[in-house]
């Protein structure tokens, strides 16, 4: 019973983007707004299909510099929120720098990793790291609070090693937090790379929604924007997926 409710789950949204999609198209039909302007959604997918083979060049880019700014991120702001909470002071000190980094917009830094690093890979990486590295260094953060010090007293009582409360402990109380913060994470990783291509760069879905601005072919504009969601989309599953195979516990309180 419940795999079928799980299964009609999404149909209302789906059925609601559907009549969306239809409405738009009969819409600009019937006013016949110019396609430099307002594309009807069958001129968004000729878009796709005819730029197929492109787009799917770019996407390696972008994904590439997604998921190695995204793997940094994870490594970092594991370390960094361990660190903070076994030090008190190094939180005190590192913790309002993090809130103070997420008031400055990712497009006012963006640029600055171009000047100082080139066009590279390596200013999108880093700029992906920015943006990624704050709401799993919160969620860690928040999850490490949670554990109960009473569990990790009786475990030291016993003789245990720092290894062994962290594994038997606390990785099981900041597993859920962790992957909290990285379904947010993966989903920000590709609008991150995106906007570092945008700003500068010679591959990546930014690059072709540049390239698609400048000739005003806003049908291919929207096809990028399009295959944007539809990888963030496919992220944001996989990690669901990969919480659902570590976290067996979560499975059992489901069903």
């Amino acid at each position: 019973m419940k795999r079928w409710e799980n299964i009609y789950k999404p149909l209302p949204a789906i059925g609601f983007l559907a009549f969306l999609i239809l409405f738009w198209e009969i819409i600009a039909r019937i006013t016949e707004i110019p396609t430099y302007i307002l594309p009807m959604p069958t001129d968004i997918v000729r878009a796709l299909s005819q730029n197929a083979a492109l787009l799917f060049l770019h996407s390696q880019a972008t994904l590439l510099a997604a998921l190695s700014g995204l793997g940094i991120a994870v490594v970092l702001s594991v370390v960094i929120a361990y660190v903070m909470d076994k030090i008190e002071i190094i939180k005190k000190m590192f913790y309002p720098l993090l809130v103070i980094s997420q008031t400055i917009p990712i497009i006012a830094i963006a640029p600055i990793m171009i000047i100082w690093f080139g066009f590279g890979y390596l200013p999108k990486i880093l700029t992906v790291v920015l943006v990624c590295f704050f709401p799993l260094t919160v969620s860690i953060t928040e999850g490490l609070k949670k554990v109960e010090k009473e569990d990790i007293e009786v475990l030291k009582v016993i003789g245990a090693k720092t290894r062994q409360i962290f594994w038997h402990i606390q990785l099981p109380a900041i597993l859920p937090f962790f992957f909290s913060g990285l379904k947010i994470s993966v989903t920000y990783s590709v609008m991150a790379a995106v906007i570092g291509e945008w700003l500068g760069g010679n591959r990546g879905i930014g690059v072709f929604m540049i390239r698609s601005m400048h000739t005003y072919n806003i049908s291919n504009l929207f096809s990028a924007i399009l295959v944007v969601v539809v990888l963030s989309v496919i992220l944001f599953k996989v990690t669901e997926f990969i919480s659902w195979l570590v976290m067996p516990w979560e499975r059992k309180e489901e069903s």
